[in-house]
């Protein structure tokens, strides 16, 4: 059995305005396997993204805990989650999150500027992430003259190029046509199979039959 990399225990998330508490998720338990790839499923408004961000330390608890590596998250202090999510976490995104006035290489080093790395280092790894997404020809492009595909998969390039344990994927797929998203996926897979672990929200079935284990969210639950 694969150790576990993120693990859920009895977690709940509330949100709070003036005058309506909505409890979003109630007494997550989840494990997530080193080098698996889960889809998390459900229909829209059920917690599926509130899960996703948790996981991905985007958001904190209401109450119980996640376990990142083996160790439980010591602290929700903005400096200590940072480093943390840097080092251990790739995001993808429905809606790309490109900078348009910065070529895609620059796009795809921005998460190494948190860290110890020179310009020079950060391009290399910036150039050897483009080129395993098919877009080693595209560096010096700017994301306006791609296509949707295209950016989508100068994300997964930005997302991998830390070399994350961890790729987390919000509907990946969500605004591109069916060839588009299945390049995508494709990219994802091979990703999977070279030992990266993904959990990915969908709400395309196909995409999510895919993944070596499914979950299924609904009404803020996990259900079998």
């Amino acid at each position: 059995m694969e150790p576990t990399v993120i693990r859920l225990n009895k977690v709940s998330k509330t949100y709070q305005t003036d005058k309506v508490e909505t409890l979003a998720l109630k007494d997550i338990d989840l494990h997530v396997g080193k080098a698996e790839f889960v889809s998390i499923m459900g229909p829209s408004g059920c917690g599926k993204s509130t899960l996703l961000n948790l996981i991905g330390l985007l958001d904190e608890p209401g109450s119980g805990t996640i376990d990142v590596a083996g160790a439980p998250v010591a602290s929700y202090k903005d400096k200590y989650v940072a480093q943390l999510r840097n080092s251990t976490f790739g995001f993808i995104f429905q809606s790309f999150h490109l900078i348009n006035d910065l070529r895609v290489i620059d796009n795809v080093e921005l998460p190494l500027l948190y860290r110890d790395i020179s310009h020079k280092k950060r391009q290399r790894l910036a150039r050897e992430a483009l080129e395993k997404v098919g877009l080693g020809a595209r560096m010096d492009h700017y994301p306006n003259q791609l296509s949707g595909g295209q950016q989508q998969r100068v994300a997964i390039a930005r997302a991998i190029v830390g070399q994350p344990q961890v790729l987390l994927a919000d509907e990946p797929t969500g605004n591109l046509d069916s060839k588009m998203g299945q390049e995508v996926m494709d990219i994802l897979l091979q990703l999977h199979r070279e030992g990266t672990t993904i959990v990915m929200v969908t709400h395309n079935e196909q995409e999510a039959q895919q993944a070596t284990r499914i979950v299924r969210v609904f009404d803020g639950q996990l259900v079998a």
